[in-house]
C-alpha cells in the first residue's frame, strides 16, 4: 500500500511540474533561422524577421516584429550591417534588455565566420552599398553554415545550462549532414572549376569561392546602383569575350535586364530564392542553388529557376 501510494505521489508530482519552457529565437534572416531551427529542435521556437522573397537590406519594421523581439531570449543577426536600416529601431522599439548588442541574447553570427571582401580604402556613398565590415551574404558559403550552427550550440547551451549537451548533439548531426551535402555538390560542381560567372548584385562571393567559380562581371555597375545602358553593353561584351555560362541572380532583384542579356549573351540564367524560402530548410535550398548552377554549365542543362 505504502508503495502504491508513493507511485501515485510522484506520477501527481510528474504531472504537476512545469514543463521546460521553450527558448524563444528571433532571426533577422531565413538562412539563419533555419539554422537556428536546425540546432535549437524542440527546445526552442523560431521566428524570422524578414521573408526569404525580401531583400533583407530592407526589411519591414512591423509592430508585430517588434513584439516579437520583445519577447525573445535570444536575437541571431547576419550582422556586417546587413539589417542597419531597420532593425536598430526595432531592437530600440522592443525594450528588450536581454537581447541588446552585447548580451548573452544577441549573437552577431558575422563574428563567426571569415568576413570577404572587408574595404581596406575610405567609403562613401559614390562606391554604392559596400559594407565596411566585409561582404555579408556569407550564408551562401555552406561551409560557413557549419561555423554558424557551432556557434548557435555554444550560445544556446549558455542561455540554456541544463540542455548544453542536446544542443551540441543537435549541431552536430547538422554539420554532419552538411558534411555528406557539401561532398555531393563538391562532386558536383567540379567539372566546372575556374568557368566564368556573372553575377547580378555583389553578394556570390561566397558561393562563388565554394563553387570553384570566376566572378567576371556585375549586372549591377555598383552593389545596389541600377544597370545602365553603357554598363550593359560592357557587360554583354564579357559575357561573348569570356563564354560565360551563367548568370546568377537572387529572385528579389528584377529580371529583365538579366534576361535581355542572357538572350544575347547565350548566358543561362540562374535565378534562385536569395534566402530559404519558408517551409524549407537550407540544406534543401542550397542544394537547390547548387544543382541549378550546375545545369547552366551543362550542354543541355537549363538554368532558370524563377
Amino acid at each position: 500500500m505504502r508503495s502504491f501510494i508513493l507511485a501515485i505521489a510522484l506520477s501527481f508530482a510528474a504531472f504537476a511540474a512545469p514543463a521546460h519552457a521553450k527558448l524563444k529565437v528571433v532571426a533577422t534572416v531565413t538562412d539563419l533561422g533555419s539554422i537556428a531551427s536546425a540546432v535549437g529542435g524542440d527546445l526552442v521556437t523560431v521566428e524570422t524577421l524578414s521573408r526569404s522573397t525580401q531583400d533583407p537590406h530592407f526589411a519591414d519594421a512591423k509592430p508585430s516584429l517588434v513584439l516579437a523581439l520583445a519577447r525573445a531570449d535570444l536575437l541571431v543577426l547576419n550582422g556586417m550591417e546587413m539589417e542597419l536600416g531597420w532593425l536598430p529601431v526595432m531592437l530600440t522599439g522592443s525594450r528588450n534588455a536581454k537581447v541588446q548588442r552585447g548580451e548573452p541574447g544577441y549573437l552577431d553570427c558575422s563574428t563567426l565566420i571569415a568576413p570577404r571582401e572587408v574595404p581596406l580604402q575610405k567609403l562613401d556613398r559614390s562606391m554604392g552599398d559596400i559594407h565596411p565590415g566585409g561582404n555579408p551574404h556569407y550564408t551562401k558559403d555552406p561551409r560557413n553554415a557549419a561555423l554558424i550552427a557551432r556557434g548557435l550550440a555554444e550560445r544556446l547551451g549558455q542561455l540554456d545550462h541544463d540542455h548544453r549537451a542536446q544542443y551540441a548533439a543537435n549541431a552536430a548531426r547538422f554539420q554532419q549532414a552538411l558534411q555528406a551535402k557539401m561532398a555531393e555538390w563538391t562532386k558536383l560542381l567540379a567539372p566546372f572549376k575556374g568557368q566564368p560567372v556573372v553575377t547580378y548584385h555583389k553578394s556570390w562571393i561566397y558561393f562563388v569561392d565554394f563553387a570553384g567559380l570566376q566572378e567576371v562581371a556585375f549586372v549591377e555597375p555598383k552593389p545596389g546602383i541600377p544597370p545602365n545602358p553603357a554598363h550593359v553593353a560592357n557587360v554583354l561584351n564579357v559575357i561573348r569575350s569570356r563564354g560565360v555560362k551563367a548568370i546568377l541572380q537572387e529572385q528579389w532583384y528584377p529580371a529583365a535586364t538579366s534576361e535581355l542579356l542572357s538572350k544575347n549573351g547565350g548566358a543561362r540564367l540562374v535565378r534562385v530564392p536569395g534566402m530559404t524560402p519558408e517551409g524549407s530548410d537550407y540544406l534543401v535550398y542550397m542544394d537547390g542553388v547548387v544543382r541549378a548552377t550546375a545545369a547552366a554549365y551543362q550542354p543541355t542543362g537549363g538554368g532558370d529557376t524563377k
